[in-house]
């Protein structure tokens, strides 16, 4: 078995040229993960000059290190989210969510970037009675306000969808596609190549300095970089001088497995519809199949923090959970275990905005893949002064309470979250 992430291991290897040291340009843009490539690459395409630097390897974290899904919707329930914010909000945060899978569709398709794309949609999968009932209410919110094709199915509908009797029904959203991460990551880098950014690796910022109203300067080991503006894509737990937002951002592990590839046979009895899965529980799971026939099965599994250590201990969670939903592949081999960091905001909403002179994107909560691709352009747009109908933008952030950038509470969290489960 691999301890290390299926799409990084199965990906190309991305190739950067060399450039030249102690730039200066309009833009640097700090983090090499899905937000940090796509606003490289709208302010390239629109004539900037830019330098992407990244203190690991591109794409080497949160976004190759996913599920894979690329869905609309956000982290919460939609009837949640209404009762919540009000229509007028809870339809803006949606339709931005589909916005965001047109963006990846229209980005993959321009750039010609060979990633496994396929249309697939998602199903949220009932796992008690009472959360059947949840989704009823779901659905009628969403098919009266913004997703008229999403579809309730009940236990029967759904036994055409899934081979495993642990569901009582689910929601189909079609408005999703699936892919391969880490092949994304590549094809945008090459795309942010081509159209004039420069991309650094492994160079860990360790100092941001306003030089004056016009400039900034951006310090690694290796370089010096001198900017107009500067644009914070790290997500909110990267490594850094980025105190104020590790505190205002909670890094909770998630872990995933992935199996041997499964026999056409066995797909077509588990898989029939061969779409993105997550389970309704709060400590709950995603899965999909891969483009070569694994089954991928992720989730929170513990409320830890990602290591060697905790990635195999949750990877044993994980493949308990697996035999229980499809004891069909008790005897199937796990090829694949790893971790990786998903980083929450208080509210579950992504943040972006502007502090102290740093635009920042961040804190997708679980539901970056299309997100953060997507925020390319209205990251470019905060730079340039152009107004965005982004409905994220806020300076408004307040951090979250005794959190200091180390979550010490993680564990009190996830008994929260366990009883939750038991009770509801």
């Amino acid at each position: 078995m691999k301890n290390t992430s299926y799409w990084l291991d199965t990906a190309p290897t991305l190739s950067l040229p060399e450039s030249p040291a102690n730039a200066t340009v309009d833009t640097v843009v700090i983090g090499g993960g899905f937000t940090g490539l796509s606003t490289a690459l709208a302010l390239a395409k629109r004539g900037a000059t830019v330098a992407l630097v990244e203190a690991g390897t591109i794409g080497s974290e949160a976004s190759g290190r996913n599920g894979g899904q690329c869905n609309n919707g956000t982290a919460q329930d939609y009837a949640g989210l209404v009762a919540t914010y009000g229509e007028e909000k809870a339809r803006a945060f949606y339709t931005f969510y589909n916005d965001a899978v047109g963006s990846v569709t229209r980005i993959v398709e321009e750039h010609q970037i060979a990633c496994d794309f396929r249309v697939a949609g998602k199903i949220k999968l009932a796992a008690k009675p009472e959360h059947m009932e949840k989704l009823e209410k779901t659905h009628a919110a969403l098919i009266q306000s913004v997703d008229p094709d999403a579809k309730l199915l009940d236990k029967p509908a759904l036994e055409k969808e899934i081979g495993s009797g642990s569901f009582y029904g689910g929601l189909l959203t079609p408005n999703g596609v699936q892919l391969h991460v880490g092949k994304l990551v590549t094809g945008l880098a090459q795309a942010c190549m081509q159209a004039g950014a420069m991309l650094f690796q492994h160079q860990p910022v360790t100092q941001v300095r306003k030089l004056n109203n016009q400039s900034w300067q951006v310090t690694t080991p290796v370089q010096s970089l001198q900017a107009k503006q500067v644009v914070v894509a790290t997500g909110g737990s990267g490594p850094g001088p980025f105190s104020w937002f590790r505190r205002r951002i909670v890094p909770v592990g998630s872990f995933a497995v992935a199996t041997a590839p499964l026999s056409d046979e066995m797909v077509a009895e588990l898989f029939p519809g061969n779409r993105s899965y997550v389970t309704s529980k709060n400590i709950g799971n995603y899965f999909r199949l891969t483009p070569d026939q694994r089954l991928l099965f992720g989730g929170r599994a513990r409320f830890a923090v990602s290591n060697p250590k905790s990635d195999a201990k949750s990877g044993a969670i994980l493949r308990q959970s697996l035999d229980d939903m499809f004891p069909q592949l008790v005897s199937t081999k796990i090829d694949y275990c790893w971790g990786g960091t998903v980083d929450m905001s208080a509210d579950r909403l992504p943040k972006v905005g502007q502090h102290d002179g740093l635009f920042y994107a961040m804190g997708y909560s679980g539901h970056g893949v299309q997100m953060a691709v997507h925020m390319g352009e209205t990251m470019a747009d905060l730079v340039e002064g152009k107004p965005s109908h982004c409905p994220w933008i806020s300076n408004d952030w307040p951090a979250v309470p005794l959190h200091f950038g180390k979550p010490w509470f993680l564990p009190f969290v996830g008994l929260y979250y366990q009883l939750q489960d038991k009770l509801h």
